[in-house]
């Protein structure tokens, strides 16, 4: 079903404002009304303003002070010993490790005011991933999975792919069936000899006996649905139906195939890691896939972090700015939301061992294309980057607003186990200062 066109699901809340006026007598014709008026009103918020998404992800808690929030009037203990660049935003300055996405910054949308209370790797993770915070009752699933689940493959295409890999168990599933998994690649797209695990047909196998052997686990398949309902039996078959289209098209072949891209596109993107998994993800997207989560590096710096930052930035910066440009000038930036995330921050003082720690208080993350504001800066931390100063986003906002510009009502109940209603997300808002 196309993004924005389906019918929205009456939310709890919903339900329950119509179900009090009820109390006080309202007719079946006031009710129609009502619901004529809330459902003009849902399809107005939830038009979809971005076909796909592709989420960046800085594991380990990257430093906004190293990046995108630099304090260079702050003392030597809280700037740090890395400098600032001018960008293209009138009177903004990202880190000296972003010289070439501070170049790109005019397609840019910056949050400098993310917040959460989860200090610990597993759980700031979580809440990036699914917008909810832990519960030891329940695993929620990702925003991969979620978009998945409402829309389902494109062009033969998987909805949902991971690069190179699945980076944590909170970008899978949760609660949702096992059928919404992202793929994974397998293998890193700046390896020599890249090729996507399980994509091509097997030695020997030709595509007539690929055909007939799909009739026979068609037969087979029929005879067990007759007789079990688990939901394992259904995931297979759903993952069987999803590889068959994937390796029986020509197209979606291709689509993973990065050596197909010219020598001069793969070197501005750069030939390494960040580079090669941001071009794949542009190829992807371009191609049909609704949601693709890239992992780059590892940003836990707790020890020298000024020489770490200059040892993994360079590759980052020169990929993210490229992507940009490229998604820009091919036209689909306007239709991919893009956004850079960490689990946290890192702690505004400096420690004894020229690192930072975790901090969870005050963040940065990036968004670009799909619905965003272009060449702004929301919110501030302050002085010392040490919590917001305005404008706090937190977690669930961020992911509302992903889901908004999705035109996914992000209130809907999903079923959990044991038939329970769950929100997509609980309690968010969309901060429509970040919408164009």
């Amino acid at each position: 079903m196309a993004a924005g066109s389906f019918r929205p699901a009456v939310s709890r809340r919903g339900f329950l404002t119509v179900g009090t006026i009820g109390l006080g007598g309202i007719t079946l014709a006031d009710l129609l009304r009502i619901e004529a008026r809330a459902e003009q009103k849902n399809y107005a918020a939830i038009a979809a303003k971005a076909d796909s998404v592709i989420h960046i992800f800085l594991p380990g808690g990257i430093a906004h002070q190293e990046t995108f929030d630099p304090k260079p009037f702050a003392p030597i203990e809280y700037r740090g010993e890395l400098g600032a660049v001018d960008t293209k935003i009138e009177g903004e300055k990202f880190s000296q490790t972003l010289p070439r996405t501070a170049q790109v910054a005019d397609k840019l949308t910056v949050i400098r005011s993310m917040t959460h209370g989860e200090a610990a790797h597993e759980r700031g993770t979580h809440n990036m991933f699914t917008g909810y915070r832990p519960s030891p009752a329940l695993q929620y699933p990702s925003m991969g999975s979620v978009v998945s689940h409402e829309y389902g493959p494109r062009n033969n295409l998987p909805p949902y792919v991971c690069i190179p890999n699945q980076p944590n168990v909170y970008a899978g599933t949760g609660y949702l069936s096992s059928s919404f998994s992202p793929f994974s690649l397998g293998r890193d797209p700046a390896d020599p000899g890249f090729r996507v695990q399980d994509l091509n047909l097997p030695g020997g196998i030709t595509e007539p006996r690929f055909a007939t052997r799909r009739k026979v686990l068609d037969a087979v398949n029929a005879y067990f649905a007759e007789r079990e309902k688990s939901d394992n039996i259904a995931a297979m078959d759903t993952f069987y139906e999803r590889a068959y289209s994937l390796i029986s098209s020509q197209k979606a072949r291709e689509a993973f195939d990065i050596n197909a891209e010219p020598a001069k596109i793969r070197d501005e993107y750069g030939r390494h890691a960040a580079g090669q998994r941001l071009l794949l993800a542009r190829r992807l997207v371009a191609a049909g896939v609704r949601f693709v989560t890239v992992d780059y590096g590892g940003w836990d710096f707790h020890y020298q972090i000024a020489a770490g930052m200059n040892s993994q930035m360079p590759p980052f910066d020169q990929a993210f700015a490229t992507l940009i440009r490229d998604l820009d000038r091919s036209g689909l930036l306007q239709r991919t939301l893009v956004m850079v995330s960490s689990e946290f921050g890192r702690t505004p003082k400096i420690n004894k061992d020229a690192g930072r720690d975790h901090w969870p208080k005050v963040f940065s993350v990036v968004l670009a294309g799909g619905g965003i504001k272009r060449g702004t800066i929301h919110g501030a931390s302050n002085a010392t980057a040490t919590e917001p100063e305005r404008d706090p986003i937190g977690p669930e906002d961020l992911a509302t607003t992903v889901y908004h510009l999705l035109g996914i009502v992000a209130d809907k109940e999903l079923m959990a186990p044991g038939n329970r209603p769950i929100e997509i997300v609980d309690g968010g808002k969309v901060v429509k200062e970040l919408l164009a």
